[in-house]
This record gives structure tokens, sequence and C-alpha cells, in this order.
């Protein structure tokens, strides 16, 4: 998808979250082959609090459309797809390699880049993991120079930077663009895109220590699946910042509503599909894929560490009393084989890292 800006109406003027200090997260450990090593640390991002909305048909493309919060794009090219879109239409917008990145992991990959012949792959795993679309280029990219060939794909992060070559990582990896200074002149989106990213920190979080309790071998993939669970919805604030918003007002309006009917009443697909469709077409991991997938049939107690650990961190996103909760603390309770109450403390002291 081309970075043309989304702009708001005219007289639109987006109201500010309040600016808060944040730093990183999760660090990437080392895949199946090699061991699993993840350094675990806090990542504190203002809420995302105030929303404007306002509705006049605008063009998207060749058509017309009257929808709230639509807005054109000021280039005129690679303008998102209207309310009927299908899913072919939005994953033809989406390009993995110029996707913009977090600040500090384009500071931190310009400051290794000068140490280039000191870096390694674990080092340099343990800087883009903080990063769920930065972790997705190179997912995507390794998977695309692998095409056609034969063998074993990698499945972590690190795994596919020692496929890579750290080399060539940093030739196909020039200076990246930030989201920030994407999202700059649009406050609203920038705070939707950070509140998605704390909560996919806070789910990693949650399924690496599940993981860990259940001595899963696969620990860095359930990590990095929970990381990346929600990189649909981090493209839409990138890319439809107002499709995003409305989807939010929309459920403001009615809390009942669901996620999937909002998506699918302003994007024209769920997201879920979306991001599915997405991972196949850029060939990612097939266990990533699967465990990822919201639709899947799986019994598997992989698949239920993420499902979980996405579930708990969407439902105590507000504060530790939404009445969804118990339920989420009897399963884990299933998965981990722990009492609920001992749940519920393992649950504070994860998110108090």
């Amino acid at each position: 998808m081309r970075a043309g800006a989304l702009d708001g109406p005219p007289g639109h003027r987006p109201l500010a979250p309040p600016r808060r200090s944040f730093g990183s997260l999760a660090g990437q450990g080392m895949g199946r082959a090699a061991g699993s090593r993840v350094g675990m640390h806090d990542w504190r991002i203002p809420r995302l609090t105030h929303y404007a909305y306002c509705r006049y048909p605008v063009r998207v493309g060749l058509q017309s459309i009257g929808v709230a919060m639509i807005v054109s794009s000021t280039t005129g090219k690679g303008a998102v797809p209207g309310a009927r879109a299908d899913l072919g239409r939005w994953a033809d917008r989406f390009e993995p390699m110029t996707f913009p990145v977090l600040a500090q992991t384009a500071a931190q990959l310009e400051s290794l880049r000068l140490v280039e012949e000191d870096v390694d792959a674990h080092t340099l795993s343990e800087v883009l993991a903080e990063d769920p679309l930065m972790s997705l280029k190179v997912l995507a990219h390794v998977a695309s120079l692998r095409a056609g060939r034969e063998g074993g794909e990698p499945e972590t992060l690190t795994g596919a930077l020692v496929m890579l070559g750290i080399a060539p990582f940093f030739r196909d990896f020039t200076a990246q663009t930030s989201v920030e200074d994407r999202l700059a002149g649009d406050p609203d989106a920038l705070a939707g895109f950070r509140e998605v990213l704390r909560r996919s920190h806070r789910a990693a979080r949650f399924a690496m220590a599940f993981a860990a309790h259940r001595m899963d071998h696969d620990a860095a993939v359930i990590h990095q699946a929970a990381l990346l669970h929600d990189f649909a919805e981090l493209l839409v604030w990138l890319y439809a910042p107002a499709l995003a918003l409305e989807i939010v007002r929309r459920q403001r309006l009615d809390p009942a509503l669901r996620s999937a009917s909002a998506q699918r009443a302003v994007l024209g697909v769920e997201l879920s599909d979306l991001q599915h469709h997405l991972m196949v077409r850029w060939r990612l991991p097939a266990l990533l894929a699967t465990i990822t997938n919201d639709h899947t049939q799986s019994a598997s107690a992989q698949a239920a560490n993420v499902r979980l650990a996405i579930r708990v961190s969407r439902h105590s996103a507000a504060g530790w009393d939404n009445p969804a909760l118990p339920d989420d603390y009897a399963e884990i309770a299933q998965l981990l084989q722990l009492g609920p109450v001992h749940v519920q403390r393992l649950l504070l002291d994860i998110d108090s890292i």
C-alpha cells in the first residue's frame, strides 16, 4: 500500500492523547533449534481516550461513497478500498517491505548498522521482536526469498535472521520510516495504533508465561504468534485511520456490537480473515499461521495458549473488573493445571513486569 496520507475532513481538529513515555517490551528469544530466551520489559502507552468524527461524502479511487470518517487520499493514488472491498482488494494494497516501523526500532537499527560486524542474529532479533511490523517484514522477506525452495522454513524471527544472514539483512533493510512520523499529523490514529500495540505486547507476555509454565518447546513461536495476532488492525490504523476510528465510534455507541460485525460493516471484511489471507499470501510459517487463525478448529494446547493470552489481554485492557474475566480464568486454569485463584495471581504478576 502506498503511504499516501489520509487526512481528516476540512476543519477537523483531532484531540491529542496525553503524552506519556514508553519503552521496550518483549525481546524475541532463540528458535526451537537453538533453545528459548526471551527478555521482558514494560511498555507503557497512553490509552485511546478521545475521538472526533464527522460524516461527509468523499471519493475513493473512482467511486464516490458516503461513509462516516472515510476520507480521500491527498495523492489520489493507492486509495484504500471502500466498505465493500473484498479480501483480495485489501491484500493487494499491503506490501510488507514498505511498512513503517516504530521510531525506536528504526533508531536502534541504525546504531547496530554502525557495528554490523559485532551483531549476531540473537542480538538483532531482540531488537526487532519488540516491533510487530518489523518482525512481520523480516519473516515475509525471508519467505519471499525462499519461494519454491525445499527444506524447513524458519519458524521464529531468530531463525529467519540466521537464514538471511546479518550482512544481507542490513543490505535489504535500509533506513526505515517510522510509524510516529507517518501518523504525526493524526494524534487520534497514533493513539489508536499504540493502544493495539499495548494490547499485543501484553498478550505476548501472557502467552510466553503460559508457554513457559507448560514447558512448551515452541515458546518463541507462541510469543511471536501473540505479538503478531492483531497486525491487520495495526495496518488499518496506519493506512486507513478514518475507518479504524469509525469502527471504534460504532462500538462505543453500541457496546454490544461485536468487533467482527463492525469490521464487516465498515471495511467489508473481518480483520481475522484478512490477516490469515495475508499470512498465507506472504508464506509465513505454517505453525504461526495456524495458531493465530481465529477460525481454526484446532484443539491444540498451543492454539489455546495464544487464544487465551489474546482474550485476557483484551478483557483486562481497561482493568481487571471485566465480567468476562472469570471465564478466562477458568479456561486458563484448565490449560495450566492451576486453580483459578492461582491463575489470577499469575496474571497480575505477569502484568506487573
